[in-house]
């Protein structure tokens, strides 16, 4: 394993219900464990944008993505000879607005609106429950009270 780390752009897809923010998260095609849509960075577009893209084309999903980032998180990037490289993602939340009725992974994946504490479960990577979960409670501090 070399030294360096891989680098990817991810999007926190979420959307506000009443019982509070939900999060959607696609399966991996390899693994098959829930993940945020991620991927390299794409020359052509800033890296909000890409994760705009990635979101799109893993999950078909439609939004606002915000241009700051919230974060990174890292994890072993499992690579087709069985070896792994440390990969750090930098994470954009995305507003969902919409889903596309076709979109380039949907035969490859499954997606899913889980709740925070549901996705900060679902996921693997100790670094993205931290983000899930922090995220989660800005949204919830920044709501009206009901």
């Amino acid at each position: 394993m070399s030294g360096k780390h891989l680098f990817q752009i991810g999007a926190l897809c979420w959307r506000l219900k009443k019982s509070g923010p939900e999060f959607l998260l696609v399966t991996s095609r390899e693994t098959r464990r829930w993940v945020i849509p991620k991927g390299w960075p794409m020359p052509h577009l800033v890296h909000s944008n890409a994760s705009k893209q990635e979101a799109y084309e893993e999950a078909g999903v439609l939004g606002r993505v915000q241009r700051k980032p919230l974060g990174t998180f890292s994890y072993d990037k499992v690579r087709p000879d069985g070896s792994a490289q440390p990969c750090k993602v930098l994470v954009f939340a995305l507003e969902y607005e919409k889903k596309a009725e076709r979109w380039p992974e949907r035969k490859e994946r499954k997606r899913e609106w889980f709740s925070a504490e549901e996705a900060a479960k679902k996921v693997h990577e100790p670094g993205l429950k931290t983000l899930i979960r922090l995220f989660a409670a800005e949204v919830a501090g920044k709501q009206p009270d009901r």
